[in-house]
């Protein structure tokens, strides 16, 4: 009996526009920082200047986003057999302790000074702030789409960078907006608009260190995905039941181990090419799974108890 040949392993879908996207994200923080930071700077605004910082760090961040993907979609090779997506899931690990130290250091440099008496900030800082919650707003949205699409923890934890970004300009528009309103009352305001945006990009730092160490430490995907498995082995004819299903993400897609039952009687030779039909059933019926690890198990019989 001879098994179907197996789905060709092929990319994502999506994996190439969420490349384009974090080369674009690049672009546009850098474009946002320079802008921010230079107006903020020459406008007096510490909220202004805090968050163009955090677009320079975006920037930064976005590049490591594009370095991980590329990496992610090589083909496995000797040395690596479940091939390289880690190094997506480790690129979004990198981003969220970026995060966290980017958030310190905004907080820290948003406080100096605040007690002394200084200028007020000028009106114009406002602009750059609106412009890049637009911005950040379109980035968000693409990053999400793609970043889901092609299964990219890097590129959705980029997603959440944007809209942390989009909460750190509100921040500073409202310290901005105080200290202008009333210098002599709320002077401090526009620096504890810096404060805020480096506890924000903190607390998201956080959330997606979190997150990618879950990936990391092999946690099971949700437990839709594992219905659909063991929904998909089943279809294969030959096949009783299901013992066990695990599954482990190795960057863009997951590896699943799975145990299926067979009649006990049966010649190893066909039990071997059930084995390959649910390897290949599942791969064709679940986009989101690079490979299957068949193991065999003799079905209980009826009047004998299971396990």
């Amino acid at each position: 009996m001879t098994s179907p040949a197996p789905p060709p392993l092929e990319a994502p879908p999506g994996l190439d526009l969420a490349r384009r996207v974090a080369i674009i994200s690049v672009a546009a923080n850098i474009v946002l920082s320079l802008a921010t930071v230079g107006i903020g700077l020459m406008a007096g605004s510490r909220s202004a200047v805090a968050a163009g910082v955090e677009f320079g760090a975006d920037a930064v961040a976005a590049l490591l986003v594009y370095g991980g993907l590329v990496l992610a979609a090589r083909p496995p090779d000797r040395e690596h057999p479940y091939g390289h997506g880690r190094a997506e899931i480790l690129t979004g690990l990198i981003l969220g302790v970026m995060l966290v130290l980017t958030g310190l250091t905004i907080a820290d440099q948003s406080l100096r000074g605040f007690r002394s008496v200084h200028p007020p900030p000028e009106a114009r800082a406002i602009l750059p702030l609106v412009v890049a919650a637009l911005v950040k707003s379109a980035l968000m949205a693409v990053k999400f789409r793609y970043g889901r699409r092609a299964g990219s923890a890097a590129l959705v934890a980029d997603a959440w960078n944007d809209t942390v970004d989009i909460l750190s300009a509100v921040a500073a528009l409202v310290g901005l907006g105080l200290t202008l309103y009333d210098a002599h009352r709320f002077l401090a305001a526009d620096h504890f608009g810096g404060v805020a945006v480096g506890v924000i990009v903190i607390v998201t730092g956080l959330a997606i260190i979190r997150n990618t160490s879950l990936e990391l430490m092999d946690t099971m995907p949700p437990a839709s995905l594992i219905r659909a498995i063991r929904t998909s082995s089943h279809r294969v004819p030959g096949v009783r039941g299901v013992e066990k299903c695990w599954a482990r993400k190795t960057g863009l897609r997951y590896h699943v181990d799975i145990h299926v039952e067979v009649d006990p009687g049966m010649p190893v030779i066909d039990a071997h090419d059930i084995a390959e039909r649910v390897r290949h059933q599942i791969r064709g019926d679940v986009p989101e799974i690079a490979d299957v690890l068949v193991h065999i198990e003799p079905a209980p019989q009826p009047d004998a108890p299971r396990g």
